[in-house]
């Protein structure tokens, strides 16, 4: 491929005649396992040659066998700003072999996502991979300063909300929806993905869907952008099986979203009346509606918390949240609602009070109306949920009683906890959970299990 790239050869679109051995062939290639993309559009790299931070994603994941681990990049970029938030479309694995019959030589690309294993001279072999490169060249070009901007201008960045598929829709793989937290992008993600994908077994069963967005909305909202988000990608890729929902921090929370049936009951809990009972103006009651009303999903079949403040952590009700919120520049969409919405909403003692939209980090404050309300609705029933909790070791006191509290230093353990879970558990972490060994290897557990049920 290095020959190719360097004598700006091309055996896409006709047979190559080479010398081999005093002898000449004509290579030609033979399929493409991006099905829709034409090899001529990327360039190739090999796998080895691509740095792997260690730091960022522990082992390099690794499959040894037939063929010459690939990284495709796209020769036109095709990335926009909002492509730079997340491992872009423009770069993929792959693994080439080369076939010989008679005079010619057939160059073969796979993908190993999909392929397993080759078929040589009436023999099956394993398909070498590199599960590990793609990824972080993919990263290469992310902008580490992109996950505070999309926390403090949501709105300027509100067109890089999205689903990205990590490899070629697939349907009888089960999705992994996963969801980073707040100030965070999907790259986050990146070291669970490494260690999932060297499992066979996992590889074979799933394949990975991440959800990017602004984080500075209030998680209602981006839970609505997800269900719109969701509807287009299911209409172009329906599902067989349900998927499993991997949420982190405030991941977590819009997650429950998705398991959640809130009839009027949010919107009352906010207002205390029905929709019809609430005089708004029509623009604003249907903006509120899409964050106060949700349906549980029928195609989430499983939900996975990790290190999720589904009451609220005290860090966005202290001083520094406060600060933060502060910080944070209200989206214009909200900004008539939220002034809206505060003459009408009813509140009680101690509760978080404003004069303007609610952003993420207020609708984390355990003293929120909203927080409160939501959690006086039950998660819908029939939904497998799973919590991974993260503890420094600092106190073992689970309640909100008397310091110490056992928590990841910014999400408490009271906080996280589920007593209806079918399992939890506890991980020696910081608030960064989603990325331990310990909680990778729950993770896989659960998915094993879900895919043997």
């Amino acid at each position: 491929m290095g020959v190719l790239k360097r004598e700006k050869l091309s055996p896409w679109e006709s047979a190559l005649l080479l010398p081999s051995g005093g002898e000449f062939r004509h290579l030609t290639y033979l399929t493409d396992p991006r099905k829709a993309k034409s090899p001529a559009e990327y360039d190739f790299i090999a796998s080895d040659s691509v740095p792997v931070k260690t730091k960022r994603f522990g082992e390099r994941s690794r499959k040894e066998g037939i063929g010459a681990p690939l990284v495709a990049t796209a020769r036109k970029s095709i990335r926009k700003r909002n492509e730079e938030l997340a491992p872009p479309q423009d770069s993929y694995g792959v693994t080439a072999i080369l076939r010989f019959r008679g005079d010619a030589a057939e160059l073969e690309l796979l993908d190993p996502l999909e392929t397993e294993t080759v078929r040589m001279g009436g023999r099956e072999f394993p398909l070498a991979a590199d599960f590990s490169a793609p990824l972080a060249y993919s990263l290469r070009g992310t902008r580490a300063t992109l996950d505070q901007a999309r926390l403090l201008r949501p709105d300027d960045y509100a067109d890089t909300a999205r689903i990205i598929r990590m490899q070629p829709y697939d349907p009888d793989k089960t999705v992994l929806l996963f969801i980073h937290g707040l100030k965070d992008t999907a790259a986050t993600w990146m070291p669970m993905i490494n260690r999932l994908r060297s499992d066979p077994a996992i590889l074979r069963k799933y394949q990975i869907w991440l959800y990017s967005y602004p984080s500075g909305f209030p998680y209602g909202y981006s839970a609505s952008v997800l269900r719109r988000q969701l509807d287009e990608a299911l209409a172009e890729a329906p599902l067989r099986r349900p998927m499993v929902v991997i949420g982190h921090s405030m991941g977590g929370c819009i997650a429950r979203l998705l398991v959640t049936d809130t009839g009027d009951k949010l919107w009352k809990g906010i207002f205390g009346r029905t929709p019809q009972e609430t005089r708004l103006p029509e623009r604003t009651k249907r903006l509120l509606s899409n964050s106060l009303v949700f349906k549980k999903r029928p195609e989430v079949g499983r939900v996975i918390f990790i290190a999720a403040p589904l009451r609220g952590s005290e860090l966005a009700r202290g001083l520094v949240g406060r600060i933060g919120s502060m910080l944070v520049r209200t989206p214009r969409a909200l900004l008539r609602a939220g002034v809206d919405a505060a003459h009408l909403a009813t509140l009680q003692f101690g509760e978080l009070k404003l004069r303007r939209a609610q952003n993420a980090i207020d609708t984390l404050a355990p003293n929120s109306r909203y927080v409160r309300a939501i959690n006086a609705i039950p998660i819908a029933s029939g939904v497998p949920l799973h919590v991974i909790v993260g503890d420094r070791g600092l106190g073992g006191n689970k309640t909100q009683g008397p310091d110490p509290v056992m928590g990841d230093g910014v999400v408490p353990y009271w906080s996280s906890h589920l007593p209806q879970a079918d399992s939890e558990k506890i991980v020696p972490s910081d608030h960064s959970a989603h990325q331990h060994p310990q909680s990778i290897a729950e993770v896989a557990r659960i998915l094993h299990a879900h895919a043997n049920h």
